[in-house]
């Protein structure tokens, strides 16, 4: 077996040493234009801050992949045989394989507004993007953030952290509309403004307007107000990485397509990660999965099947948490934003405005729990993923919801005000509150 995979992302790496592990013999090359190594792409935001430097987001030391036989080749994949099996790179080589894993992610999105290709205009995804912002930044006093999903916030968190005014253009009416309901959306809302970050709602980018030398000097709205700015972030949203699979007759719509096990249409080809586009996605599934855990995931699951273990892909209960500012979100499940029919929710907020739960339950009873939004808390995955796997109604889960608490030791503790919110929502069958978090009781 030589297995080439074309990403040395979270979805190629654990795919290499997936197989390492199944098959200690077989021949493992990882091709990537990118880097020379693997790196945490959600870290680099943590890089241009400050926190980190580049060499703590390689999550592996650079004698690991000589010891793990692991081949790894900085070079970009420019054309692909799959009849005769083997991988053009630009630097006049072929690689020839057995297996073929594409895992080449995404690109970040643009919609083709006039001055976009201007200097100072990008994305954030890889460590190009993150190069770009650390060059463009340096010493201008206002940025615009044109988007409003998680890139949109630490984007603006980015520049906050440099002295660098954020506008944050957002055409909704709240931010993250297609994610979080009006509430969640509020706290996120406060977050920007106590960090004197300026989110237009409501607003939408026309046009990207450049000075004498070819850089960004402003953006014009579609109401025709022009913003100055030195430098323009795309939070749009990214788009699957198309380029080596398209051209070489392997079936593709937004993504790669790919059946349940992760092939493609062509024979020994994969496809795992941000590019991939499942044919038939499994109930609560959708087509095209772009988070770090689904792709880790992915890689794991299609190694099986390279090695002859055929494992279909199944994602299991949703999940996915980010930061804003400073305020945490973790979400499990069935968490719509808007009204659906037969789900319902309880809500509780703290007069802070800094904590915060959702919990979606079936409209019948016995109101088995659905999913959970958490603003502020720390819940533990293994509690909540069981209580919705299990289907366990929500008055035994408001009852016991100590269990899922993840809070360091001595944080407020908010069992007792989130019981009492549901007695008021479910009036004629009152519970009482049988387990805290810890030893101590700090309910306030």
């Amino acid at each position: 077996m030589h297995l080439v995979i074309i990403g040395n992302g979270i979805t190629g790496v654990t795919c290499a040493l997936t197989v390492r592990r199944l098959r200690p013999e077989a021949r493992i090359t990882l091709v990537s234009s990118e880097s020379t190594h693997h790196y945490s792409r959600t870290a680099l935001m943590y890089v241009y801050m400050g926190h980190m430097r580049p060499q703590d987001i390689k999550p592996y030391e650079d004698w690991f992949w000589t010891e793990n036989r692991l081949e790894l080749v900085h070079a970009t994949a420019t054309a692909l045989d799959t009849a005769d099996r083997y991988v053009t790179l630009d630097n006049g080589t072929t690689l020839p394989y057995t297996h073929l894993l594409l895992a080449t992610g995404s690109e970040s999105k643009r919609f083709g507004w006039p001055g976009e290709n201007l200097a100072g205009v990008q994305g954030l995804y890889n460590l190009n993007d993150l190069a770009a912002i650390t060059r463009d930044t340096h010493g201008i006093s206002r940025g615009v953030v044109v988007g409003g999903g998680l890139i949109g916030v630490e984007l603006a968190e980015m520049l906050h952290t440099r002295g660098i005014e954020p506008v944050v253009l957002v055409r909704e009416a709240y931010y993250w509309s297609a994610v979080l309901p009006p509430a969640e959306g509020n706290l996120v809302d406060r977050q920007f403004a106590e960090n004197h970050v300026l989110v237009r709602y409501g607003t939408e980018m026309r046009e990207i307007l450049g000075d004498d030398q070819g850089r960004v000097r402003a953006v014009v709205t579609t109401a025709g107000e022009e913003i100055a700015c030195q430098w323009v972030g795309l939070a749009i949203g990214v788009a699957p990485n198309l380029g080596l699979a398209k051209p070489s007759g392997i079936e593709t719509d937004r993504g790669v397509l790919v059946d349940e096990f992760l092939r493609t249409s062509a024979p020994q080809v994969y496809a795992a990660g941000d590019c991939a586009q499942h044919r038939q996605p499994a109930a609560g599934q959708v087509p095209v999965e772009q988070l770090w855990y689904t792709g880790r995931m992915q890689g794991e699951t299609v190694a099986h099947t390279i090695c002859g273990q055929d494992t279909a892909y199944r994602r299991g209960i949703w999940f996915n948490s980010a930061k804003f500012f400073n305020l945490e979100y973790q979400t499990y499940g069935q968490a719509p934003a808007k009204a659906e029919a037969g789900v319902e929710s309880l809500y509780w907020e703290h007069p802070s405005a800094r904590v915060a739960l959702r919990v979606y339950y079936r409209a019948e009873a016995p109101h088995a729990v659905l999913g959970f939004n958490a603003m502020g808390l720390r819940l533990r995955h293994a509690v909540c993923e069981q209580w919705i796997a299990q289907q366990v109604p929500i008055a035994a889960v408001m009852a016991e919801f100590g269990r899922a608490n993840f809070d360091p030791e001595f944080f407020t503790q908010h069992e007792k005000a989130m019981v009492a919110a549901y007695n008021i929502q479910f009036p004629t069958q009152p519970i009482a509150l049988k387990r805290r978090k810890g030893l101590f009781s700090m309910n306030r």
